[in-house]
């Protein structure tokens, strides 16, 4: 059986990815039509409903949740790993509100963040998430959200933290951050979501046992080709909660949506958005 899979180019995604799309791994007769994308473009593409399995972001879960169910594994939760909000200038807190702030997407888990610390920062503008630190010292904006492994180069870059949002969310929640998840169709058979789930499981399992063998895979696709950022990256955003969401993961999941209805034009969220437990 064939179907659409769709993630990242980050290295944590085709870390996670690797073995189960270059069959290292028994994937127990399934095979996959892969679309590597930016998150946000992946996000636009869940809103279409033509995909089979794909990473988004929690955000954009949200206006999807009838349509798609949130997989045990695969999911990018942790500490320490929240978005920043940086610029080339010295700016306080209280100075938000009124900025020109280049986000990486309106339905990234990172803007839905800046929205519940900032819900009057209204002056945002949309960039490839890439692009974010070149347009803040271009002066095309005050400030920008950055994510993914920019937040281990913007210092180089000359840019300052004004706020980690990720601090923000742990300090208002202690709890993990929920910022992207795999998701699979509610119209696939039951039987065949739990196998998409007990594969994606197998092939993060694969990769920690054999962290050299994604290694060409994620060099292909990062942004920042320097193998240290890489490793990195994937240590922050690969951890426990990515093998399973289990009680904690999900309960975190719950509150950032508990948070976010008080954003405007937060969706109702689908009775059922966890992939039932397999007996």
């Amino acid at each position: 059986m064939k179907l659409k899979l769709g993630f990242s180019t980050c290295p944590n995604d085709t870390f996670i990815f690797d073995a189960m799309v270059h069959h290292k791994i028994d994937t127990e007769g399934l095979e996959f039509d892969v679309l590597l994308a930016d998150v946000e473009e992946l996000n636009k593409t869940a809103f279409e409903n033509t995909m089979d399995i794909t990473k988004l972001s929690y955000h954009a879960y949200a206006y999807v949740s009838d349509n798609y169910l949130l997989l045990d594994s695969g999911s990018a939760l942790g500490k320490n790993n929240g978005p920043l909000l940086v610029s080339k200038h010295k700016i306080y807190p209280d100075e938000i509100d009124d900025l020109n702030i280049a986000i990486p997407g309106k339905y990234t888990t990172a803007n839905l963040l800046l929205s519940i610390a900032y819900p009057k920062a209204l002056y945002k503008k949309e960039y490839l998430f890439s692009d974010i630190e070149e347009v803040i010292l271009s002066n095309e904006v005050d400030a920008g959200l950055i994510i993914h492994e920019n937040r281990f180069t913007y210092e180089k870059k000359g840019l300052l933290k004004i706020v980690d949002l990720g601090e923000f969310w742990e300090k208002k929640t202690r709890m993990a951050i929920p910022l992207g998840g795999i998701v699979i169709n509610k119209n696939i058979n039951k039987d065949i979501q739990q196998k998409v789930n007990r594969v994606v499981r197998k092939s993060i399992e694969y990769a920690y046992a054999n962290p050299d063998s994604p290694l060409s895979f994620i060099k292909k696709y990062a942004q920042e080709m320097n193998e240290s950022v890489m490793k990195k990256h994937i240590e922050l955003y690969v951890n426990n909660y990515t093998l399973d969401l289990g009680k904690e993961g999900k309960e975190a999941i719950k509150v950032l949506y508990k948070e976010a209805k008080g954003t405007n034009g937060f969706p109702e969220l689908s009775k059922q958005i966890f992939l039932e437990d397999e007996n």
